[in-house]
């Protein structure tokens, strides 16, 4: 049988395991995905081990996604440009590192497009993989607003953007807007938004927000209230795992099923 795991520290309630082992099962694959939570510490021991044992697979998350890459014996291009592996797969005799979250965004926003302007909301690790994807659609502006103004003018100039003051964000006329910010996430944040209460949203705009979890956020809520077309971040979960099982198995899943699947264990 072979072996898959995520790995991040602490590792929090994850969906990987379900999407990873119904595909398995549907595919008739003698595998298993396993969450295994790795510190800092113990991620270059871990490494080695996975060359050894050998796994099969990794999905990466937070803190390894930068320092894994330095224990890889290559990474593609987008996950170079990122400075970020979500994925590490074999690639012949070579463990190799990847970034599916760029098509976890390109690809439930093709065919809504095209979006003359852009405003990423957030200025972390998601939201560089969306600056990236837009980049890689051809959007001509791109904007960055962030309540870390300085994180904002980093991610900014390392990917040809235009920084925009948090305070200002509703002042950008953008035709897609998307929140990488944790707010509107289950917990604490749920009842948040990154968008001003009091600031219209343009009905011609469409705006999607990464988080899944819930499934309509809050900041979704505004949008549909102002005729908004929303996109859900459980499609970008979605399909960065698609992609992820593509890697390692050359399967394709019908993504229809899984997100049906998806959606009743959120429910």
């Amino acid at each position: 049988m072979q072996r898959y795991a995520v790995i991040g520290h602490p590792l929090g309630h994850s969906l990987s395991p379900l999407l990873h082992n119904w595909g398995f099962r549907e595919c008739g694959i003698d595998a298993q995905y396993e969450a295994i939570p790795v510190a800092p510490a113990e991620l270059t021991r871990f490494m080695a081990r996975v060359r050894v044992e050998p796994l099969a697979g990794l999905s990466v998350t937070i803190p390894h996604k930068q320092a894994v890459m330095g224990l890889l014996d290559g990474v593609s291009y987008a996950a170079s440009t990122l400075g970020a592996v979500n994925t590490v797969f074999w690639k012949e005799d070579r463990l190799w590192g990847e970034n599916t979250d760029v098509l976890g965004v390109e690809t439930p926003l093709r065919g809504l497009g095209p979006f003359h302007s852009a405003l990423v909301l957030g200025a972390g690790g998601a939201a560089r993989a969306v600056v990236f994807a837009l980049q890689e659609m051809q959007a001509p502006e791109i904007f960055v607003a962030a309540r870390d103004a300085g994180k904002a003018k980093a991610l900014a100039e390392a990917l040809a953007a235009k920084p925009v003051a948090w305070e200002d964000r509703a002042r950008v006329q953008a035709r897609l807007i998307v929140n990488t910010t944790p707010l509107g996430m289950l917990g604490e944040r749920q009842d948040q938004s990154p968008w001003p209460a009091d600031a219209p949203l343009s009905p011609a705009a469409t705006v999607f927000d990464v988080v899944y979890n819930p499934l309509r956020t809050r900041f979704l809520a505004q949008a549909e209230a102002a005729g908004c077309r929303t996109v859900s971040g459980l499609e970008m979960f979605l399909h960065q795992g698609l992609a992820q099982f593509r890697l390692w198995t050359g399967r394709n899943l019908d993504p229809d099923k899984v997100r049906d699947l998806l959606r009743q264990a959120l429910k």
